[in-house]
């Protein structure tokens, strides 16, 4: 049974010296070359809204500088790339699931441009949210009251 999971095709996968980083992502058969290239070239005109003036629509020149938003765009971009090669429904699926939704959280007031405007620039992003470090002693604690409520009827 063991043999079955024990496969050197597995190691077509492992890093190689010429893989490339973060940055160059891109397959060759994408549009843009990353989220920076996308952004700049494509969606700040497709998208283009009054956030100047409309309370509550906050933009970041400095988009870059806040990592939610770097991720979130990340994700538009991919998303966008993987969809645009739909021809009957993958860009309506694009702008439902994924530019709708994420351009409407980046830009409410407590996204992560609080603080932020397009005519004033950046502010600095907020600080992470508060927490603790779990200790070994109370993550045992926690498993055992959740053994000890796992109790099924027999």
């Amino acid at each position: 049974m063991t043999d079955l999971l024990i496969d050197d095709d597995f190691d077509d996968f492992a890093e190689s010296d010429d893989d490339v980083g973060y940055e160059a992502a891109a397959s060759p058969d994408t549009e843009f070359e990353s989220v920076y290239e996308f952004v700049d070239d494509h969606l700040v005109l497709l998208y283009a809204r009054h956030v100047e003036t409309k309370p509550g629509r906050l933009w970041c020149p400095r988009w870059f500088d806040h990592a939610e938003a770097v991720s979130r765009l990340e994700a538009l971009w991919r998303a966008y790339e993987s969809l645009r090669l739909d021809p009957a429904t993958g860009m309506s699926v694009w702008w439902r699931d994924h530019a709708d939704h994420h351009m409407a959280v980046l830009m409410s007031a407590d996204g992560p441009f609080e603080g932020c405007s397009a005519d004033r620039g950046h502010n600095r992003p907020p600080r992470p949210l508060p927490t603790e470090q779990l200790t070994d002693r109370a993550l045992r604690a926690a498993m055992s009251a959740t053994d000890e409520e796992d109790t099924t009827d027999e």
